[in-house]
Formats: structure tokens, C-alpha cells, sequence
């Protein structure tokens, strides 16, 4: 019993340790701007393990350089409530949860018209985009790896909590932007305009900001199909968003 109480006062204790480096990082992160992800330093070696070669483009833009086109284009896009929130959505954690229910409801529905059990195929229902805030996609980039559990899933929300807490709205979207994937090995605004349009983030229009922020989901299979029909019809719809977004 003893040895037990010590190994589970051990945990606790590295559990506090992990979540004080974390504060730390996140603290740093106000004034000092992050090197790299864990989802960047990842891709990085997956790229270069695959394809030998590792082609790499991010270049760091302050929050007053990034187009303001683009900040509302992804705020519309990704998380229409991230001035109001304080990190997580719960209504449009629910709303996803309700999608993702409904999926495999559908999903379990066929394979009963097909007369066999959903078990027996391994059937898996569509994946649900949405839910995750900006917030909450910032904290599993900088920090934490693609697999999902609910140990990771709660990591995400404490971190993201800790961001809103050490951090300002307008920094966290900086960081964001400058962050996330718009393709492979290819991270941040700046890369993502030179890449698709061959201008420099600050002068993205407010279409081509509608388009690099709905990519945003499904970065590498849209950098393949430039031309696809959802690309411009849904960034044509974040358009007509993006005049009611209020910016941190």
C-alpha cells in the first residue's frame, strides 16, 4: 500500500512539474517568439524521412504585418466566437460531439441495410471538423503530438486555458498565424502567401485570405487540388463573414 501511495505521489508530482514547464514556456512566449512546434518538428521529420529531402518555408511576420483580411478570414473560418471565449467553446465542442454521433448513427445504419455488423467492417464515421478553437489549435501544435486520447485531449484544454490566461488574444493569433500548416513544409502567413500567391501576407486581398483560411482544415489534400470547387465556393461564403468580425 505504501509502495503504491509513493509511486502515485511520484505521478502527481510529475504531472505538477510538466504543467509548471508548460506555464513557463507559455510566460516566455509574451515576449519571445516560439522556434518551432512539436507539430512542426514533427513534419519536419516525417518529411525528411520519407523524401530524403526537407523543403522548409516560414518566415515570422509581426500581428501589425499580417493582412487584416487574413485574421478575419480565419477567425470567421475557424472560430467565429474567439474574442468571447476563454480558450474553449463548449457550445461548439457540444455541436460537434452532436455531428460526430449522428455519424456514426449513419454509419451504423448502413451497415445494417448491408446486412452485416458495423464491428465486422471496422466502419468509421466521416470526420468531424470543428469544435477546436483557435486557442485549442495553438495549444496542441506548440505542445503535443496527433494522437487522440482523452489524456491528450485534456492536456489540450488545461494548456489552452494557460494560454488565455499568460497570453493576449492578439498574441495567440500571432503565433497562430504565424504557426500553422498552409501545406507541406509550409508554416506560417508569410510562406503560405508566397507559396499561393506570390505576394507577401500584408497585401493578401480578402478572397485570397478567404482561401488560405479555409485550406486551414485540410492544408496538404487543398495544396494539391488548388482548382476545387468547395476551395472557392466556401471562400467566397467566409467573405461574406468576414465583415462582422471583430478583431483582438
Amino acid at each position: 500500500m505504501k509502495a503504491a501511495l509513493k509511486w502515485l505521489g511520484l505521478v502527481l508530482l510529475a504531472a505538477l512539474a510538466l504543467q509548471l514547464y508548460f506555464v513557463a514556456r507559455i510566460a516566455m512566449m509574451a515576449v519571445l517568439d516560439p522556434e518551432s512546434t512539436a507539430f512542426q518538428r514533427s513534419e519536419a521529420y516525417l518529411i525528411a524521412t520519407n523524401k530524403g529531402t526537407l523543403k522548409w518555408r516560414q518566415q515570422w511576420v509581426p500581428y501589425a504585418g499580417l493582412s487584416s483580411h487574413l485574421k478575419r478570414a480565419v477567425i470567421a473560418s475557424e472560430d467565429a466566437s474567439f474574442i468571447e471565449h476563454e480558450g474553449v467553446d463548449m457550445v461548439a465542442l457540444e455541436k460537434a460531439w452532436e455531428k460526430n454521433a449522428k455519424a456514426e448513427e449513419r454509419a451504423a445504419q448502413s451497415a445494417n441495410r448491408a446486412g452485416v455488423r458495423s464491428s465486422t467492417l471496422n466502419l468509421k464515421p466521416p470526420r468531424i471538423i470543428g469544435g477546436s478553437t483557435i486557442t485549442q489549435q495553438l495549444a496542441k501544435n506548440l505542445f503535443l503530438s496527433g494522437e487522440r486520447t482523452l489524456l491528450r485531449k485534456g492536456q489540450e484544454l488545461v494548456l489552452s486555458l494557460l494560454l488565455e490566461a499568460l497570453l493576449s488574444k492578439q498574441r495567440i493569433l500571432e503565433i497562430y498565424l504565424n504557426n500553422v500548416e498552409w501545406g507541406e513544409g509550409v508554416f506560417g502567413a508569410e510562406a503560405a502567401a508566397q507559396r499561393y500567391f506570390r505576394k507577401p501576407a500584408s497585401q493578401l486581398s480578402a478572397y485570397e485570405a478567404a482561401r488560405l483560411a479555409v485550406m486551414l482544415p485540410r492544408p496538404k489534400y487543398f495544396e494539391t487540388w488548388p482548382q476545387s470547387g468547395y476551395l472557392a465556393a466556401r471562400a467566397r461564403t467566409i467573405v461574406a463573414r468576414m465583415g462582422g468580425v471583430e478583431l483582438p
